[in-house]
């Protein structure tokens, strides 16, 4: 559908029409706004059914029963979230909106940062943050929360070998904390003598041995800039050999944290619609598509995806707010609400904001 223009009246009324509707879940009437805007002249509830007939003629509104009052459509919601939004950049539906209104998130209450805080006490590894947060996530929003690791989270460097096969090709031999054993073949941009990769497997074993791998690539990095000249020729083999995959994970499969199942089965009332919608979200390789294709792990923003139709139809009224989890610059992973689209837009995205930034402060390594 094409991108409707409205008047400020059309809009302050459909902002108007959709809190209503958040609030109370029953298709709001123009005596319900009228009410809302008792303040104001020029608001008559016949200036509003005007209104409101032009707003359903756009496709913002819908009249679920002729004598019912109008619900706001998928449409309407990527309206009132740009609205909401102007800080940052956010996704609305499938297109990239302008900048964001939601700031900071020190507008979460205090309560609410209280709860998330006190929910998240005892966390060590990434695994365990990501499995609590589709917990935390779900208990908060009453939808679905979702955590996605990323290859490499929750492994833990023992060890690793380099060993020069022929011109340009490099075995890397990596040991984890947990006994596993990956080895792959690394093709180089430059040739590497077996002094050097002897060298870069010293310092990689020396200096991060117990780090997380998310971590070490990230570090590396920074170290580049703080000592390039220092360690200039040592540290760019070892960013080349990090940079060329030594250090990613086999691909055993994505691990995906889901809970809150239950609050979208008590949410929806058409039973097709619902196994429909049901079968879609137990496709996890479905979900995990899903978060990849919306949520950039490169940047630290948060996504919101009104109407999940894309993914399968009966997911148009679902909305999805999601944010990379970070760790020293690295992607730990992506958590994210699945929820009907009468969510509390502003508490959630700030929440998956604040817990998508506790990664930082819950897994930080102190440098060696």
């Amino acid at each position: 559908m094409p991108d409707v223009r409205l008047s400020p009246r059309e809009r302050m009324v459909l902002t108007a029409i959709i809190d209503l509707y958040i609030a109370t879940g029953e298709p709001v009437a123009s005596q319900a706004v009228a009410r809302s805007f008792a303040s104001r002249e020029g608001l008559s509830s016949a200036t509003l059914r005007n209104v409101m007939a032009a707003l359903g003629d756009a496709g913002l509104l819908e009249q679920p029963h002729t004598s019912a009052g109008r619900v706001p459509t998928p449409a309407a919601f990527r309206h009132y979230v740009e609205q909401i939004t102007s800080f940052g950049r956010t996704v609305v539906g499938a297109h990239i909106a302008g900048p964001s209104s939601i700031g900071p998130d020190t507008e979460l209450s205090e309560a609410r940062r209280g709860q998330i805080e006190e929910s998240f006490s005892g966390v060590v590894s990434s695994n365990d943050y990501l499995e609590r947060t589709s917990h935390v996530l779900a208990l908060i929003s009453c939808g679905l929360g979702v955590a996605l690791a990323n290859s490499t989270a929750g492994q833990v460097l023992e060890h690793i070998h380099f060993s020069r096969l022929s011109t340009g090709r490099v075995l890397a031999v990596l040991v984890t904390q947990s006994g596993t054993v990956q080895d792959r073949v690394l093709a180089l941009d430059h040739q590497m003598t077996a002094g050097e990769l002897e060298t870069a497997g010293s310092y990689l074993n020396e200096n991060f041995r117990g780090w997380p791998i998310e971590r070490i690539r990230a570090e590396v990095a920074r170290r580049m800039e703080r000592e390039r000249e220092a360690y200039r020729e040592l540290l760019t083999s070892v960013e080349e050999l990090c940079r060329k995959g030594a250090l990613a994970a086999a691909e055993p499969g994505p691990t995906i944290f889901i809970e809150g199942m239950a609050n979208l089965i008590s949410a929806e009332q058409d039973r097709e619609r619902l196994r429909q919608m049901l079968l879609a979200l137990e496709a996890k390789q479905r979900l995990v598509e899903l978060l990849n294709a919306y949520v950039d792990g490169r940047r630290q923003e948060v996504r919101v995806v009104v109407g999940l139709d894309e993914a399968s139809p009966a997911m148009q009224d679902l909305v999805l707010i999601g944010a990379p989890a970070r760790l020293g610059g690295a992607n730990v992973g992506t958590v994210a609400v699945i929820a009907p689209t009468r969510i509390q837009y502003q508490e959630m995205i700030q929440a998956v904001s604040y817990i998508a930034r506790l990664s930082e402060r819950i897994l930080e390594v102190p440098p060696a």
